[in-house]
């Protein structure tokens, strides 16, 4: 039996957002403190909006992107998920086309199947999000029409774009490197919030930021990668948690200073706990715990839907 059902896998999303403006993630908008032009509000409202149709099931993956990257559009007019929607669309696909099927086959199996039809509506989705420096490609531009799968498409760009790497390469180092990061620093620490900010810096340490380099060029992204590393060392090395708490938060008012927006390794963050969380369930229920009662949700978190709502009226009425 299929372990997840749809309002499992709509939960799972939401978690997985709520956490994207929960952990102190610096250059990212969080409950902490705002950032380039929006507040964690937005982000709550489009990850609610977002998870009524990204986890529908009956969609195909392109129509899946589409989908919740409008809803996201009409509810808050500006782009606050498409790097999120892209990472963590094929996920949800694979889970449920391919329920009980490792995650990297499953993954392969729906990336490999989106054809030259589906593939226009991700170009629609990306061209009604328009992120900050798309730029411009001499074949299969977004704001034209596909010749070619997605698959392909994503293919020119992986060398400059981590998302479409993953695209390209059925999603190899979320699975690869920040899934096993992510499970091994939720041991560590004990809660996913601080996992996850570790996660962050461990990856812009790791890999140039995609958005960064769009916007400001490659030499910037390096430069932050840079920046992130020494901050990281003085992280892991710090005992005191005001002190770690004051590098995360200094490192955050410089890129925010600066207009530099670490998005995409954001995104990451927010798939990596998808997957993690999906891949938990799995294996609970191959165990034989019983994944969907609502006692075992409250346990796990997972009842996120009144969390998300109860954030937005504590941001609106300022309890952080």
């Amino acid at each position: 039996m299929n372990p997840v059902t749809t309002s499992y896998l709509e939960a799972s999303y939401l978690a997985a957002c709520a956490m994207d403006v929960t952990a102190l993630k610096p250059g990212n908008v969080s409950r902490y403190s705002p950032g380039h032009g929006m507040d964690a509000e937005l982000f709550i409202q489009s990850a609610q909006v977002s998870a009524k149709v990204i986890a529908k099931p009956g969609a195909v993956l392109g129509k899946r992107i589409y989908d919740a990257v409008n809803a996201t559009m009409t509810a808050v007019g500006c782009n606050t998920n498409l790097g999120i929607v892209l990472l963590c669309a094929p996920i949800l696909q694979a889970v449920i086309d391919y329920p009980g099927e490792r995650i990297d086959r499953a993954l392969i199996k729906v990336l490999h199947g989106v054809g030259i039809d589906e593939t226009n509506w991700v170009f629609s989705a990306i061209c009604l999000a328009n992120p900050g420096g798309l730029g411009e490609s001499d074949s299969n531009d977004v704001k034209g029409a596909a010749t070619t799968s997605l698959v392909e498409v994503m293919a020119v760009a992986a060398g400059r774009d981590l998302i479409a790497q993953q695209y390209a390469n059925g999603f190899r180092e979320l699975r690869s490197v920040a899934l096993p990061f992510l499970a091994a620093a939720v041991d560590r620490y004990g809660n996913e919030e601080a996992a996850v900010t570790d996660l962050f810096l461990y990856l812009l340490t790791r890999y140039n930021d995609s958005h960064i380099r769009r916007k400001h060029g490659l030499k910037c992204a390096m430069r932050v990668s840079r920046l992130a590393a020494n901050v990281y060392q003085q992280y892991r090395d710090a005992a005191d948690e005001d002190v770690r708490h004051g590098l995360l938060t200094e490192m955050d008012r410089l890129l925010k200073q600066k207009g530099i927006n670490p998005g995409t390794t954001a995104d990451f963050c927010v798939a990596g706990v998808l997957i993690h969380r999906l891949q938990k369930a799995g294996d609970q229920h191959h165990r034989g715990y019983p994944e969907l009662s609502a006692d075992n949700k409250a346990n796990t978190g997972l009842n996120t839907a009144n969390t998300l709502s109860q954030q937005s009226e504590e941001i609106r009425y300022g309890s952080y």
